[in-house]
């Protein structure tokens, strides 16, 4: 299929995409979202904080998704007021603590997985899986290789 701007460099095109399906995917998931009570930002940070392989800090989330450290603070602190999250002492750093969650957390993520696992049930029908598969390791790759050339900048 013939592209209207097939002739721009291919990671422009890729956050072009990138960026419309994460409306469509907002959009579609937002019910998850709502069903725990939580706005955007809050969720974005407590999926960042549990599902992370180490406790983060604020600076850390908001490097990940993009997202100014001011905006990624505000949450932290709702979520940490909610009983949501924890702030850690951080060994290598005094005044960037770690966001740990609570089980109240936790649970709470959980739940919002599992009203989102109905919605993507819903939506299987008009995806092929296996695009879905493929799409996920390769945005997976290319977000690494990215990782790595922007860390030896």
């Amino acid at each position: 299929m013939e592209r209207k701007f097939a002739s721009r460099h291919p990671l422009v095109g890729l956050v072009d995409e990138t960026s419309r399906l994460h409306g469509r995917l907002k959009s579609a998931f937002a019910a998850a979202r709502q069903s725990v009570g939580l706005g955007p930002s809050e969720s974005m940070v407590l999926n960042a904080v549990v599902e992370a392989e180490r406790p983060p800090t604020v600076a850390q989330i908001g490097r990940s998704l993009g997202f100014p450290r001011q905006i990624v603070q505000r949450a932290a602190n709702a979520l940490r007021d909610a009983g949501l999250l924890e702030a850690a002492d951080n060994p290598d750093h005094k005044r960037a603590a770690l966001l740990v969650p609570t089980e109240r957390g936790i649970a709470l993520k959980r739940q919002a997985d599992a009203m989102a696992d109905a919605i993507a049930e819903e939506l299987i029908p008009a995806l092929d899986m296996q695009d879905v598969h493929e799409a996920i390791e390769a945005l997976h790759k290319i977000r690494k290789q990215l990782e790595a050339r922007l860390r030896a900048r």
